[in-house]
């Protein structure tokens, strides 16, 4: 064999190398998170629940009733977490008499789904939870606090969910921008160049395109009153990019900007600025007085 054939054969070998290693990364990014997760704390007497998502998926959660005209709150959690991830929110909630709900997105915690799928089908099962609220705290105003895959889905919904307020952390305006954004983390300017090797994997292995996967276009229709929460030095979606979907969006909206913050649990970060302003924001919309009609 010649020198040249030689040079490309290697070429050809390590092109191939390349795509596998592409389609391996592919496969991690949409596999299963399955992680047991265990029972809801005692002093909240939550009921161990499970929904029937459209997504396909049986759906393991907790369901805290609290108190009447109180209204409810639905919480779910980013991608490769659970239901655990955004519990530090119950007690805050509860104690201000709200419902609470929260459960595993499909293929994540203890709930069943074969993919995670950024947003498609997820948004599915944040409208299961919905018509779960609706049935069993009926007359009960209904908010949900989406973080980052959570937030998308609720944004992606088709119909919009039936709910009274969202509250959006931490959200990518597209999926698209959203892999550039880790990628640059990982590889700088270069990353966004390697993204469509990901990004054109959705539509053989999961069935749906990446310009299905954009928040941003819902958000100009969302007329729900939303706010926004964005930390300021988010590399995984830019502050840029945070401003852009609040923009977008339809009125009535609010953005609050956490200074210093990461890609991060924006409670945690700061639990009693978090408090203060999503309580307020929560308190305006969904609590009722007992005297008033639905």
């Amino acid at each position: 064999m010649n020198r040249k054939k030689k040079i490309l054969l290697a070429l050809g070998l390590l092109l191939l190398a390349g795509l596998a290693l592409i389609w391996t990364i592919g496969t991690s990014l949409i596999a299963a998170h399955r992680v047991q997760v265990g029972p809801a704390p005692t002093e909240w007497h939550a009921q161990t629940i499970q929904l029937a998502s459209s997504s396909g998926a049986t759906l393991s959660g907790w369901w805290i009733p609290g108190e009447p005209h109180q209204g409810a709150v639905i919480l779910l959690h980013g991608v490769r977490s659970t239901r655990a991830g955004v519990s530090n929110r119950v007690p805050f909630l509860h104690a201000q008499g709200c419902s609470v709900l929260l459960f595993d997105l499909q293929a994540h915690g203890e709930s069943r789904g074969e993919h995670i799928t950024y947003g498609k089908l997820e948004s599915l099962d944040a409208a299961a939870a919905v018509a779960f609220v609706r049935t069993n705290a009926p007359g009960e105003r209904i908010a949900v606090i989406g973080t980052s895959l959570g937030g998308a889905a609720a944004l992606l919904a088709e119909p919009p969910l039936n709910v009274d307020a969202l509250v959006l952390e931490s959200v990518f305006p597209t999926l698209q921008q959203a892999t550039e954004d880790r990628l640059a983390i990982r590889f700088g300017w270069t990353g966004k160049f390697l993204a469509p090797l990901l990004t054109w994997q959705l539509r053989p292995r999961l069935g749906i395109g990446v310009d299905e996967l954009k928040p941003i276009e819902h958000a100009r229709s969302n007329t729900i009153p939303k706010l926004f929460i964005a930390g300021t030095t988010d590399q995984h979606t830019t502050l840029a990019e945070s401003k852009a979907l609040f923009a977008a969006a339809a009125e009535p909206k609010e953005l609050w900007l956490v200074e210093g913050a990461h890609h991060t649990d924006m409670y945690g970060f700061g639990p009693a600025e978090y408090e203060q302003r999503v309580g307020a924001f929560l308190n305006k919309i969904i609590r009722r007085d007992p005297a008033t009609k639905p």
